[in-house]
């Protein structure tokens, strides 16, 4: 006797929920069976919504960050200090700052962080973009704030050593972040306590 399973489409529907991180097979299967059987699951407009972002979601080209056509939030913000500048690896280690109340400069983020075993060159990484920017702007301080882990120091080192003969400041996060662990994984007063009490890169 043949076994029964879901029909293809949620077949499909799970296999598409599993790709996302976090997100196991029976995870994906009880995500899947609740869009499908619930009233209240707006299935359709969650489509749309991924549609949207999809399509009208992008990189902002000066800093990194998330962007659409009306702008960025970070670089359009006139309030923000110019002399201060926040390296950070992915986009999304800008909010745990922002959250913290403890920076109002500008950011950088560098798309990833160096790793030799993972192929990750300088090349790789938006590094280049980041020396436009600081001779554009002279007498920044850049605040190197990557994560504790061998690949964020070693990222942080190696923009360290480039940096030096820049017209810049460079300072790094007090290591309040636990070793081994990125910003997206450290509460807000860690952070802001970390970047109270960055020093400068001798």
């Amino acid at each position: 006797m043949a076994r029964v399973d879901y029909p293809p489409p949620v077949v499909e529907l799970i296999a598409e929920l599993k790709r996302l991180p976090g997100i196991g097979p029976r995870s994906a299967e009880r995500v899947a069976v609740w869009l499908l059987q619930h009233e209240k699951s707006n299935s359709l407009e969650l489509s749309e919504s991924i549609c949207r972002a999809k399509e009208q979601v992008t990189s902002c080209e000066v800093c990194g960050f998330f962007a659409t056509a009306t702008g960025c939030p970070v670089c359009d913000d006139d309030s923000r200090d110019i002399h201060e500048l926040c390296v950070v690896e992915q986009a999304t280690d800008v909010l745990p700052l922002e959250r913290s109340g403890a920076f109002n400069g500008f950011y950088h983020c560098l798309g990833g962080k160096l790793s030799p075993l993972d192929h990750v060159t300088p090349d790789d990484l938006r590094i280049a973009p980041l020396l436009r920017r600081l001779e554009n702007t002279p007498k920044v301080e850049v605040i190197l704030a990557l994560g504790a882990d061998v690949e964020g120091e070693a990222t942080s080192n190696y923009l360290a050593e480039i940096l030096a003969s820049r017209d810049c400041s460079v300072t790094r996060i007090a290591q309040g972040i636990s070793a081994g662990g990125g910003l997206d994984h450290a509460d807000e007063l860690t952070l802001m306590r970390a970047m109270q009490g960055r020093r400068k890169v001798e």
